[in-house]
Parts: structure tokens; C-alpha cells; sequence
């Protein structure tokens, strides 16, 4: 019995020693973080910025500006009795634009003119002989309705409308010119460099009516499938 009471009293003083010893060791670690120094604060966060979307670029207004590229494509003669065929004619032109633009969300439409000097010309000597049938275009024009679709400052377009141009022929004893009406379509893409400045590349198909002359009775010269590849660039008034 004595014994019992003796364990349960050593063990009792042992349990007591163990927590003054844990009570000893927390007491240090705080002593010691006391000396510590504090953490450092966080760096300061920059302040929010607000930007505001950047505009989207707007597509109307009147413009005006040059074009140049290549022309090529078909004529043929009919003579009394006898055809060349389709023979091939191609060459330069430049001139003018004018045109307005309207806009609607991405949607943009309008109406364009051009004026071309041309250097199409082609030459065949089946019938004609020396000297060869040569067929001429030296101006064309254009009136066309436009429709296409902006991702902003990138504009994808389809065009139609009339042609005008002139067709030169040599029947005798001379080059002879009159004026042809037709039809055109195509369809190009246009980018905007700055808020005025523009630039396109597009293609268009043109088919003017025969054309006939008083000097050569029975001559009939036909220039169709005539096609057009040119550049622009263009100069925007932003008057709405």
C-alpha cells in the first residue's frame, strides 16, 4: 500500500516538472520574439488605372484620291464574212476617285466614281492583215454602289454599278473612237492608316457594248471581259 502511494506521488511530481518545463520553454520563445524585429509592411499597390476602350474606327464620310494598276482581257472584230475571234488586249491605267461612305454599326454602303486614262491595246492579224485589227481603250470610267462589312479599321467590300469608256479601232482609213456604256462588278479590301488616310486593293470585271463605226459599214468591235486589278488610296473627309 505504501508503495502504491509512493509511485503516485512520483508520478505526480513528474507531471508537474514536465509543465513547468513547457510552461519555461513558451515563456522563452516569447521573450525572444519580443526582441525579434517586426515584418516587413507589403510593397504599396499601384492604383488601379481605368482605360477606356479605344474607339472604333468610323467609316463614313466623303473622300476623294488616285488609282492606278492593270487592265487586260478580250475583243473581237466582226467584218463582213469573217471574225478574228477573241484576240487579247492589256495595259496600264491611273486617275481619279470620288466617293462617300455611310455607317451603320459594321455595316458600311456608299456610292464611288472614277475617271482612268488607259493604255489597253491588242492586236490581231488574222483578218485584217497589214495593217493588223488593233483594238484601243484610252479612258474609263466608272459609277458604282458599294456594301461591305468594317472590321474596324479593315474594310472587305463588294461594288456594281455602270461603265463608260471609249473603244478605238483602226478601220479605214484611220483610228476611229466612240464612247460604249456597260456594266461593272467586283470587290476589294480597304485598310485606314490614320483617321483620314486610306488604301485599297481591288478587282473589278467591266463589259462594254460592240461598237460600230460610220467609216467602216458592216465592222463591229466588241471589248468585254475586260478585267481590272488596281490600288487606291484615298483621302477621308469625316463630315459625319
Amino acid at each position: 500500500m505504501r508503495d502504491g502511494r509512493k509511485q503516485m506521488t512520483s508520478s505526480i511530481a513528474t507531471k508537474r516538472i514536465v509543465v513547468s518545463l513547457l510552461f519555461s520553454a513558451v515563456a522563452a520563445a516569447s521573450a525572444l520574439a519580443s526582441d525579434l524585429p517586426p515584418p516587413a509592411a507589403p510593397a504599396p499597390r499601384a492604383p488601379a488605372v481605368y482605360l477606356p476602350p479605344a474607339p472604333v474606327y468610323n467609316w463614313g464620310g466623303i473622300y476623294f484620291g488616285i488609282n492606278g494598276g492593270w487592265g487586260f482581257g478580250k475583243t473581237d472584230w466582226l467584218v463582213p464574212g469573217a471574225t478574228t475571234g477573241n484576240f487579247n488586249v492589256s495595259g496600264g491605267l491611273v486617275g481619279a476617285t470620288l466617293g462617300a461612305n455611310w455607317q451603320s454599326g459594321g455595316f458600311v454602303w456608299g456610292l464611288e466614281g472614277d475617271f482612268d486614262g488607259s493604255w489597253i491595246d491588242g492586236k490581231n492579224s488574222s483578218v485584217c492583215g497589214v495593217p493588223n485589227c488593233e483594238t484601243k481603250n484610252t479612258w474609263l470610267s466608272t459609277v458604282r454602289a458599294r456594301f461591305g462589312f468594317a472590321a474596324d479599321r479593315v474594310l472587305f467590300y463588294g461594288t456594281a454599278g455602270g461603265a463608260f469608256g471609249n473603244i478605238v479601232a483602226n478601220v479605214a482609213p484611220t483610228f476611229q473612237s466612240t464612247s460604249r456604256a456597260g456594266w461593272t462588278a467586283g470587290a476589294g479590301i480597304e485598310g485606314a492608316f490614320t483617321n483620314n488616310l486610306t488604301a485599297r486593293v481591288e478587282y473589278l470585271f467591266v463589259d462594254l457594248s460592240s461598237a460600230s463605226f460610220n467609216s467602216a459599214p458592216g465592222v463591229s468591235v466588241k471589248l468585254n471581259n475586260l478585267s481590272l486589278i488596281r490600288v487606291g488610296l484615298d483621302y477621308k473627309f469625316n463630315v459625319w
